[in-house]
Protein backbone atom coordinates (compact mmCIF):
# COMPACT_ATOMS: atom_id res chain seq x y z
CA UNK A 1 0.00 0.00 0.00
CA UNK A 2 1.35 3.57 -0.84
CA UNK A 3 0.93 6.13 1.31
CA UNK A 4 2.76 9.04 -0.57
CA UNK A 5 3.61 10.42 -3.94
CA UNK A 6 6.09 12.42 -4.90
CA UNK A 7 6.20 14.25 -7.94
CA UNK A 8 8.30 16.86 -9.88
CA UNK A 9 6.62 19.62 -11.52
CA UNK A 10 8.52 20.65 -15.03
CA UNK A 11 8.16 18.02 -17.50
CA UNK A 12 6.61 15.57 -15.36
CA UNK A 13 3.29 17.09 -13.48
CA UNK A 14 2.85 20.50 -16.05
CA UNK A 15 2.84 19.84 -19.60
CA UNK A 16 4.98 21.82 -22.13
CA UNK A 17 2.49 25.04 -21.64
CA UNK A 18 3.06 24.93 -18.06
CA UNK A 19 -0.33 23.55 -17.62
CA UNK A 20 -1.90 20.94 -15.32
CA UNK A 21 -3.82 18.71 -16.88
CA UNK A 22 -8.18 18.35 -15.77
CA UNK A 23 -7.37 14.72 -15.54
CA UNK A 24 -4.66 15.00 -13.50
CA UNK A 25 -6.61 17.51 -11.13
CA UNK A 26 -8.88 15.21 -10.56
CA UNK A 27 -6.83 12.34 -9.69
CA UNK A 28 -4.74 14.15 -7.33
CA UNK A 29 -8.24 15.31 -5.68
CA UNK A 30 -9.38 11.61 -5.18
CA UNK A 31 -6.25 10.95 -3.82
CA UNK A 32 -5.73 13.24 -1.32
CA UNK A 33 -9.70 12.22 -0.05
CA UNK A 34 -8.22 8.60 0.48
CA UNK A 35 -5.55 10.27 2.80
CA UNK A 36 -2.68 9.87 0.54
CA UNK A 37 -0.17 12.34 0.91
CA UNK A 38 0.62 13.88 -2.33
CA UNK A 39 4.02 16.37 -1.97
CA UNK A 40 5.36 18.27 -5.32
CA UNK A 41 9.01 18.15 -5.48
CA UNK A 42 10.21 20.62 -7.37
CA UNK A 43 13.40 22.89 -8.48
CA UNK A 44 11.09 25.87 -8.19
CA UNK A 45 11.04 28.27 -5.67
CA UNK A 46 8.34 28.49 -2.32
CA UNK A 47 5.90 31.17 -3.88
CA UNK A 48 5.66 29.32 -7.49
CA UNK A 49 5.33 25.95 -5.98
CA UNK A 50 2.76 26.83 -2.96
CA UNK A 51 0.52 28.58 -5.94
CA UNK A 52 0.33 25.63 -7.44
CA UNK A 53 0.02 23.07 -4.32
CA UNK A 54 -3.28 25.39 -3.36
CA UNK A 55 -4.64 25.05 -7.01
CA UNK A 56 -4.53 21.28 -6.76
CA UNK A 57 -5.79 21.09 -2.69
CA UNK A 58 -2.38 20.05 -1.31
CA UNK A 59 -2.25 21.23 2.63
CA UNK A 60 0.20 19.23 3.88
CA UNK A 61 4.26 19.28 2.80
CA UNK A 62 6.69 20.42 -0.67
CA UNK A 63 9.80 20.04 -1.48
CA UNK A 64 11.41 23.10 -3.15
CA UNK A 65 15.06 24.24 -4.72
CA UNK A 66 15.48 20.35 -5.61
CA UNK A 67 15.64 19.56 -2.01
CA UNK A 68 17.42 22.66 -0.55
CA UNK A 69 14.13 23.13 1.67
CA UNK A 70 10.91 20.84 3.35
CA UNK A 71 7.99 23.55 3.57
CA UNK A 72 5.32 23.03 6.07
CA UNK A 73 2.37 24.37 3.89
CA UNK A 74 -0.40 24.26 6.87
CA UNK A 75 1.91 26.16 9.36
CA UNK A 76 3.68 28.38 6.70
CA UNK A 77 7.29 27.46 7.93
CA UNK A 78 10.29 25.69 6.80
CA UNK A 79 10.78 22.58 8.49
CA UNK A 80 14.09 21.23 6.35
CA UNK A 81 16.54 23.74 4.79
CA UNK A 82 19.57 22.96 3.06
CA UNK A 83 21.25 26.54 1.68
CA UNK A 84 24.51 27.47 -0.45
CA UNK A 85 26.35 29.79 1.62
CA UNK A 86 27.21 33.42 0.13
CA UNK A 87 30.66 32.85 -0.44
CA UNK A 88 29.91 30.61 -2.77
CA UNK A 89 27.19 32.18 -4.29
CA UNK A 90 29.64 35.27 -5.64
CA UNK A 91 32.12 32.74 -6.76
CA UNK A 92 29.95 31.29 -8.68
CA UNK A 93 28.52 34.82 -10.12
CA UNK A 94 31.52 35.70 -10.76
CA UNK A 95 32.92 33.23 -12.85
CA UNK A 96 29.08 34.12 -15.13
CA UNK A 97 29.40 37.73 -15.49
CA UNK A 98 32.94 37.38 -16.39
CA UNK A 99 32.57 34.50 -18.95
CA UNK A 100 28.72 36.35 -20.39
CA UNK A 101 26.91 33.46 -19.60
CA UNK A 102 22.98 33.45 -19.04
CA UNK A 103 22.35 32.47 -15.01
CA UNK A 104 19.92 33.14 -12.37
CA UNK A 105 20.07 33.14 -8.66
CA UNK A 106 16.89 31.61 -6.65
CA UNK A 107 16.77 32.65 -2.86
CA UNK A 108 13.66 30.86 -0.67
CA UNK A 109 11.28 34.11 -1.77
CA UNK A 110 12.55 35.08 -5.48
CA UNK A 111 13.92 34.59 -8.51
CA UNK A 112 17.44 36.98 -9.27
CA UNK A 113 18.43 37.39 -12.39
CA UNK A 114 19.76 40.19 -14.94
CA UNK A 115 17.51 39.64 -17.81
CA UNK A 116 14.45 37.68 -18.72
CA UNK A 117 16.20 34.80 -20.99
CA UNK A 118 15.32 30.66 -21.32
CA UNK A 119 13.80 29.49 -18.07
CA UNK A 120 13.68 32.68 -16.16
CA UNK A 121 11.68 34.07 -19.40
CA UNK A 122 8.90 30.61 -19.28
CA UNK A 123 8.05 31.86 -15.19
CA UNK A 124 7.17 35.58 -16.34
CA UNK A 125 5.03 34.31 -19.39
CA UNK A 126 3.32 32.22 -16.83
CA UNK A 127 3.33 34.90 -14.62
CA UNK A 128 1.01 36.96 -17.48
CA UNK A 129 -1.75 34.33 -16.89
CA UNK A 130 -1.99 34.62 -12.75
CA UNK A 131 -3.16 36.69 -10.47
CA UNK A 132 -0.95 39.14 -8.79
CA UNK A 133 -1.19 37.03 -5.49
CA UNK A 134 0.36 33.63 -7.44
CA UNK A 135 2.71 34.97 -9.53
CA UNK A 136 6.20 33.46 -9.39
CA UNK A 137 8.33 36.23 -7.39
CA UNK A 138 11.16 37.43 -10.27
CA UNK A 139 13.19 40.21 -9.44
CA UNK A 140 15.51 41.55 -12.44
CA UNK A 141 18.94 43.28 -11.18
CA UNK A 142 21.60 45.58 -12.64
CA UNK A 143 24.45 44.55 -11.21
CA UNK A 144 24.69 40.79 -9.68
CA UNK A 145 27.63 40.61 -7.34
CA UNK A 146 26.87 43.82 -5.77
CA UNK A 147 23.26 42.98 -4.97
CA UNK A 148 24.11 39.68 -3.42
CA UNK A 149 26.93 40.63 -1.25
CA UNK A 150 24.76 43.45 0.70
CA UNK A 151 22.03 41.23 1.18
CA UNK A 152 20.74 40.64 4.80
CA UNK A 153 19.16 37.48 3.73
CA UNK A 154 21.11 34.65 2.98
CA UNK A 155 18.88 32.16 2.54
CA UNK A 156 19.98 30.83 -1.88
CA UNK A 157 18.33 27.67 -2.73
CA UNK A 158 20.11 27.04 -6.00
CA UNK A 159 21.95 29.18 -9.15
CA UNK A 160 20.59 28.01 -12.93
CA UNK A 161 23.06 27.98 -15.71
CA UNK A 162 21.13 28.45 -19.37
CA UNK A 163 23.19 29.04 -22.85
CA UNK A 164 22.28 28.03 -26.14
CA UNK A 165 25.59 26.88 -27.10
CA UNK A 166 26.86 23.66 -26.24
CA UNK A 167 30.49 24.26 -26.31
CA UNK A 168 30.30 27.12 -23.81
CA UNK A 169 27.64 25.98 -21.52
CA UNK A 170 30.09 22.98 -21.10
CA UNK A 171 32.97 25.12 -20.99
CA UNK A 172 31.46 27.34 -18.23
CA UNK A 173 30.12 24.11 -15.45
CA UNK A 174 33.73 22.36 -16.12
CA UNK A 175 35.34 25.61 -14.15
CA UNK A 176 32.05 26.00 -11.41
CA UNK A 177 32.79 22.06 -10.94
CA UNK A 178 36.11 23.02 -9.67
CA UNK A 179 34.15 25.18 -6.88
CA UNK A 180 34.10 23.09 -3.28
CA UNK A 181 30.93 22.74 -1.25
CA UNK A 182 28.69 22.85 -3.90
CA UNK A 183 26.95 20.17 -6.61
CA UNK A 184 26.10 20.39 -10.03
CA UNK A 185 23.77 19.03 -11.73
CA UNK A 186 25.15 16.96 -14.68
CA UNK A 187 22.57 17.77 -17.24
CA UNK A 188 23.71 16.69 -20.91
CA UNK A 189 20.72 17.75 -22.98
CA UNK A 190 18.38 20.95 -24.11
CA UNK A 191 15.39 21.99 -21.83
CA UNK A 192 12.59 22.32 -24.10
CA UNK A 193 9.49 24.53 -23.28
CA UNK A 194 6.59 26.28 -25.35
CA UNK A 195 5.64 29.67 -24.68
CA UNK A 196 2.09 30.90 -26.16
CA UNK A 197 2.19 34.39 -27.41
CA UNK A 198 -1.57 34.73 -28.98
CA UNK A 199 -2.00 32.35 -31.66
CA UNK A 200 1.46 31.76 -31.90
CA UNK A 201 3.49 29.28 -30.44
CA UNK A 202 7.59 29.88 -29.48
CA UNK A 203 9.75 27.21 -28.48
CA UNK A 204 12.77 27.76 -26.19
CA UNK A 205 15.17 25.48 -25.96
CA UNK A 206 18.51 26.00 -24.16
CA UNK A 207 21.01 23.92 -22.21
CA UNK A 208 21.07 24.50 -18.56
CA UNK A 209 22.26 23.02 -14.96
CA UNK A 210 21.45 23.52 -11.42
CA UNK A 211 24.05 24.37 -8.72
CA UNK A 212 23.22 23.82 -5.23
CA UNK A 213 24.91 23.22 -1.74
CA UNK A 214 26.42 19.50 -1.16
CA UNK A 215 23.82 16.69 -0.05
CA UNK A 216 21.24 18.79 -1.50
CA UNK A 217 19.05 16.02 -3.36
CA UNK A 218 14.92 15.31 -3.53
CA UNK A 219 15.67 12.39 -2.06
CA UNK A 220 17.65 13.62 1.16
CA UNK A 221 14.41 15.92 1.65
CA UNK A 222 11.99 13.53 1.39
CA UNK A 223 13.31 10.79 3.46
CA UNK A 224 13.76 13.64 6.18
CA UNK A 225 9.90 14.22 5.38
CA UNK A 226 8.84 10.35 5.42
CA UNK A 227 10.63 9.84 8.95
CA UNK A 228 8.54 12.88 9.84
CA UNK A 229 5.56 10.95 8.98
CA UNK A 230 6.50 7.87 9.83
CA UNK A 231 6.51 6.47 6.47
CA UNK A 232 8.89 3.59 4.98
CA UNK A 233 10.32 4.11 1.51
CA UNK A 234 8.79 1.43 0.25
CA UNK A 235 5.33 2.78 1.27
CA UNK A 236 6.53 5.61 -1.57
CA UNK A 237 5.86 6.28 -4.80
CA UNK A 238 8.45 8.69 -7.14
CA UNK A 239 7.36 9.95 -10.66
CA UNK A 240 10.15 12.35 -12.53
CA UNK A 241 12.05 12.82 -15.96
CA UNK A 242 15.73 14.24 -15.11
CA UNK A 243 18.86 14.14 -13.30
CA UNK A 244 18.12 15.71 -10.25
CA UNK A 245 14.88 13.23 -9.65
CA UNK A 246 17.07 10.17 -10.04
CA UNK A 247 18.17 9.30 -6.40
CA UNK A 248 13.98 9.67 -5.31
CA UNK A 249 13.55 7.31 -7.97
CA UNK A 250 15.96 4.41 -7.14
CA UNK A 251 15.21 4.72 -3.34
CA UNK A 252 11.14 5.10 -3.47
CA UNK A 253 9.11 1.61 -3.19
CA UNK A 254 8.29 2.45 -7.03
CA UNK A 255 10.39 5.02 -9.06
CA UNK A 256 8.74 5.36 -12.37
CA UNK A 257 10.11 7.44 -15.36
CA UNK A 258 8.14 9.90 -17.52
CA UNK A 259 8.25 9.01 -21.55
CA UNK A 260 10.49 11.75 -22.80
CA UNK A 261 13.02 11.36 -19.72
CA UNK A 262 16.32 11.75 -19.56
CA UNK A 263 17.82 8.29 -20.43
CA UNK A 264 19.73 7.95 -17.17
CA UNK A 265 16.52 7.91 -15.75
CA UNK A 266 14.52 5.54 -17.38
CA UNK A 267 17.44 3.34 -16.94
CA UNK A 268 16.96 3.43 -13.32
CA UNK A 269 13.09 3.39 -13.09
CA UNK A 270 10.72 0.58 -12.23
CA UNK A 271 8.38 1.77 -14.74
CA UNK A 272 8.21 4.36 -17.82
CA UNK A 273 4.77 6.04 -17.61
CA UNK A 274 3.52 8.18 -20.64
CA UNK A 275 4.57 11.89 -21.39
CA UNK A 276 3.26 15.21 -19.39
CA UNK A 277 1.57 15.83 -22.17
CA UNK A 278 -0.15 12.62 -22.12
CA UNK A 279 -1.36 12.45 -18.94
CA UNK A 280 1.26 10.25 -17.57
CA UNK A 281 1.22 11.80 -13.79
CA UNK A 282 -3.13 10.86 -13.83
CA UNK A 283 -2.52 7.50 -15.03
CA UNK A 284 0.17 6.27 -12.61
CA UNK A 285 -2.26 7.83 -9.93
CA UNK A 286 -5.11 5.56 -11.42
CA UNK A 287 -3.17 2.61 -11.96
CA UNK A 288 -1.67 2.57 -8.24
CA UNK A 289 -3.99 4.12 -5.88
CA UNK A 290 -7.62 4.67 -7.25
Amino acid sequence: MYKLVAVDLDGTMLNHYGEISEKTKENVARCLEKGIEIVLASGRPIDSIRTISEDLGIKSYFIAGNGALVYDIQNDEIIYKNYIKKEKVLEIIKICEENSITYNVYTDKVILTTNLKFNVLYYYKENLKKEESKKTNISIVENMYEYVKHMKEEKFLKITICDENSSIFHSITKKIKEINGIEILDIAHMSRKIIKQGTEEIPVEYFYTEISANNVDKWNALEFLIKKLDIRPEEVIAIGDNINDKKMIENAGLGIAMEESTPEIIKVAKEVTDTNDEDGVAKVLEKYLL
